[in-house]
């Protein structure tokens, strides 16, 4: 009896510390992004996960494990969701906290397929390179699958040697390096055979890519526009009016060739209001071009979030209809069917489908809205179609004063990066911002406050390899991590079975 209950203690024991450890490696990753911002723990941020999955032969066990990481992960990084949800989506205090523990309860589930996976990946010869795949591969399918946000590899913005793939592979190629270099910490832990750590030597490769480079010419002028328009405030056509009127009047005080406002939270129709149409054409005509976002609408009059872009006589040059929307702001996932939406429009908004680049002031424009910056194959394809220089037109309001902005501002600049492109972003009450084309901060503008100012970026010619060729890297990735797991698992089960 005492030897069988010192066994069920030191069980109950095990699944404690590696509960603990799983917990450990989603505390490390929160710790890496704003508002902690200690990325130098990138490259261990796995390792405790994966000394408790390779310690753990049941599978449904490494699942759980994975899954309350994935879990604490996602419900602490992206607070402000609850904030969405209670304030702008009028669900109330309790009802948008019980939305949002789903929303982390489903999204965890990236991280529990992980756990599952990776714990037979770790007991084989080639666990460094493979869980680095397994990572990496289910990190590309957030935005297939559900809600795409940070990645690993952001955490290495400013880290000058890993980020020298990012032109190459995209944001995947860092979360490639950290996750090796975590399963190599892993398996010196685990005290398995050094040879397993000889796939490191591969970084050093890192060395011969060409550095990013931080020179460009900033020869171009446009006039940002940071409104500062209270999300919360309910529009009436006299409010709308004097909104329209104040922003266009502040919007003239100063000459610039292109004048961008960002998405607002203020009802603007060009399609529909005649008053602001009037206004919208007669701002482009004083300077040149104008580009905002607008609603739109398709044939079937269903609404689509929109940015338009005037020419010089006022006429409209081009519209990019937003493609991926933002969960509960512009659509309803199914299942969430009961959740409110954040905005007003009578039905859920309708994705674009066609990539538009634009022709203003002698070069091309990339113009994408809000939350598609979280989508590095949707804004490597701007740069593809010959976009040299990107814009990004966003309100961030809804976030409130949480360190979502500075998140939003992190992925923003890993998507320069990726295309080596200057990227203005502009949005409603910050974080409006001049990105260089190596991910450098060129200048940012105070938040909640309205400014009306002339920012300078340049125009660059040639495309990346990511630009060019997009994914394959992180698809390749996901078979290369998955095949062998799986295969390991069925060789067990059917071990088991015989």
């Amino acid at each position: 009896m005492a030897e069988q209950y010192g066994h069920l203690r030191s069980y109950s024991g095990r699944i404690i510390l590696h509960t603990l450890l799983s917990l450990l490696t989603a505390a490390l990753l929160l710790l890496i992004f704003p508002k902690f911002d200690l990325r130098f723990l990138a490259p261990v941020a796995l390792t405790p996960i994966l000394v408790a999955v390779a310690r753990t032969q049941d599978g449904w066990q490494r699942f759980i494990y994975g899954w309350a990481a994935g879990i604490f992960y996602w419900f602490f990084l992206c607070t402000w969701i609850q904030f969405v949800l209670e304030v702008h989506g009028g669900m109330g205090r309790w009802g948008g906290w019980a939305c949002f523990f789903l929303f982390a309860i489903l999204k965890g589930l990236h991280m529990a397929v992980f756990g599952w996976l990776a714990g037979p990946l770790m007991r084989t010869p080639y666990a460094v390179p493979a869980i680095a795949a397994l990572w990496t591969g289910l990190e590309r399918t957030h935005g297939t699958f559900g809600f795409a946000w940070l990645d690993l590899g952001n955490a290495g913005i400013n880290m000058s040697v890993p980020l020298r793939l990012a032109p190459v592979v995209g944001v995947y190629g860092l979360s490639f390096v950290f996750a090796m270099l975590a399963a190599g910490l892993a398996c010196v832990i685990l005290r398995q055979p050094r040879v397993r750590l000889l796939p490191l030597i591969s970084l050093v490769l890192l060395w011969a890519l060409p550095p990013v480079r931080e020179q460009a010419n900033a020869d171009q002028a446009a006039l940002v526009m940071q409104p500062n328009i209270n999300p919360e405030l309910q529009w009436t056509f006299l409010l709308q009016e004097r909104t329209e009127q104040r922003l266009a009047m502040v919007s003239q005080l100063l000459p610039a060739p292109l004048v961008i406002w960002p998405e607002l939270p203020a009802p603007l129709y060009f399609y529909s209001d005649r008053e602001f149409r009037q206004v919208a054409m007669n701002i482009a005509r004083n300077h040149g071009y104008f580009l905002f976002g607008t609603v739109a609408y398709t044939p079937q009059n269903q609404p689509l979030n929109s940015a338009v872009l005037l020419g010089p006589n006022g006429n409209e040059i081009g519209r990019y209809d937003k493609i991926n929307l933002v969960p509960f702001g512009e659509f309803v996932p199914p299942v969430f069917f009961f959740v409110n939406r954040i905005t007003q429009e009578a039905g859920d908004f309708v994705p674009g489908h066609d990539i538009k680049v634009m022709p203003a002031a002698g070069h091309r424009l990339g113009v994408f809205i809000c939350y598609e910056s979280a989508f590095p194959d949707l804004v490597r394809q701007f740069t593809k179609r010959g976009a040299d220089v990107l814009i990004n037109l966003s309100n961030d309001g809804y976030f409130g004063h949480s360190e979502a902005r500075q998140q939003h501002l992190l992925i923003a600049r890993m998507r320069a990066v990726e295309n080596r492109r200057f990227l203005v972003r502009v949005t409603n009450d910050g974080i409006s911002a001049v990105i260089g084309p190596s991910g450098q901060l060129l200048r940012t503008l105070p938040l909640y406050q309205e400014v009306a100012t002339p920012v300078r970026y340049g125009a660059i010619q040639g495309v990346t390899f990511y630009a060019e060729h997009g994914d394959w890297f992180a698809w390749t990735c996901l078979v290369l991590g998955v095949v062998p797991a799986g295969f390991k698992l069925w060789r067990r089960r059917t071990a088991h079975l015989y």
